[in-house]
């Protein structure tokens, strides 16, 4: 089979996971290394109606639970953003942002987006430190939020 038929049947590839924006409402596009945690599921409700000739439980999807998300990113001079945002936690009150996390195909467009509706920024993590080290400092920056939205281009 040729390279031609290929291209006219549309051969499609899986994209890859290394080329992806994250834009933070009220703060802007921020460069980030890694992002993960992406998921949400349903919690499973079991139950057995007391007349049911089945002596077994049925399942039925119940609450939506998301976890966090956790982010990386390198440490720049003068970046306090997220420890800004953390710092005006006070109990129960927090501003909360609406994050978005783009897969971008080879010309920038986004393909698949990710959105964290009322994020904010619960756990930040320094840099590890070593006088003897080569590598870049990177600080971890963990999310939670309330709803995740997952669409397709």
């Amino acid at each position: 089979m040729s390279d031609d038929g290929d291209k006219e049947q549309g051969a499609t590839w899986p994209l890859p996971k290394f080329y992806f924006s994250v834009s933070i409402a009220g703060i802007g596009d921020i460069s980030f290394q890694e992002v993960s945690g992406l998921d949400v599921e349903a919690e499973p409700l079991e139950y057995r109606a007391g007349n049911s000739q089945d002596f077994s439980r049925i399942k039925m999807p119940g609450i939506h639970k998301t976890g966090n998300v956790v982010m990386k990113k390198g440490v720049f001079v003068s970046d306090n953003k997220f420890w800004g945002w953390f710092s005006q936690m006070k109990l129960n009150m927090i501003k909360r942002e609406t994050v978005t996390i783009s897969l971008l195909d080879q010309e920038a467009k986004p393909t698949m987006v990710w959105t964290l509706t009322n994020a904010f920024p619960v756990k930040i993590t320094g840099t590890d430190l070593k006088s003897d080290g080569n590598e870049v400092a990177v600080e971890t920056v963990e999310f939670a939020y309330e709803k995740l939205t997952i669409k397709n281009a």
